[in-house]
């Protein structure tokens, strides 16, 4: 008998699925389920209140939060991208095409093809999201329609991502679970990718985009 015969031996009786020794007792009826009897959101709230609470949240993360109207998005877009000097911006699939109507930067489409080394010579990238939750200040993509491929958000500098307002917004972390698809390719994003270093300075653009902008879509 192998060290793996064993190992997996002990597994198997620990999960109770049979196998040579002793099978563990079985627990008292329910033992296995687990109390999910915490505050599902921490006080209530009108949907304009959270929208302004998940605001809130974002720009304490040094997010750039901007709120604007269907009509107003492609000239917000396009002001954002050249304030940035973007010349090239990647557009997933899905992207409505008016969105990005107004903007000069070339557009880069979502290839699977595409590597890191492609992608990091990109500018910026606008993407939709799944939701967003306000008491984390939390975006949340799936690489639903208008999100892409999960590497697009982390490896360009700049993201926009726009939130429509208040329809994908959720109060809270349990509130989004209870919607999302874990089979899905989930990134969650507070705020723009920051790190400290051994003095504890503040290190952004290490483990993705510098810059984030946030456009609240609906919200005026």
């Amino acid at each position: 008998m192998t060290s793996r015969d064993i190992v997996l031996g002990r597994v198997r009786r620990a999960l109770g699925e049979g196998g040579p020794g002793p099978r563990p007792s079985p627990g008292p009826a329910g033992a296995a389920e687990i109390p999910r009897d915490y505050l599902a959101v921490h006080g209530a709230r009108t949907p304009a209140q959270t929208v302004d609470l998940l605001a809130a949240h974002l720009a304490e993360y040094r997010a750039r939060v901007h709120r604007t109207g269907e009509d107003a998005l492609p000239a917000l877009l396009a002001d954002l991208l050249a304030r940035r000097g973007a010349r090239t911006v990647l557009v997933p699939p899905g992207l409505p095409a008016h969105w990005l109507a107004e903007a000069q930067p070339a557009h880069v489409p979502d290839r699977a093809e595409s590597t890191a080394r492609q992608l990091d010579a990109v500018d910026s990238v606008v993407t939709g999201c799944a939701l967003a939750i306000a008491e984390t200040g939390t975006l949340v993509l799936d690489g639903g329609r208008g999100q892409g491929r999960r590497r697009i958000t982390l490896i360009p500098d700049h993201h926009i991502c726009v939130v429509r307002v208040p329809g994908q917004v959720v109060d809270s972390v349990p509130r989004a679970v209870a919607l999302l698809d874990p089979a899905r390719p989930l990134t969650w994003i507070s705020g723009p990718s920051a790190t400290s270093d051994i003095e504890l300075e503040r290190v952004e653009g290490v483990h993705g985009p510098r810059t984030l902008d946030v456009v609240l879509l609906g919200a005026q």
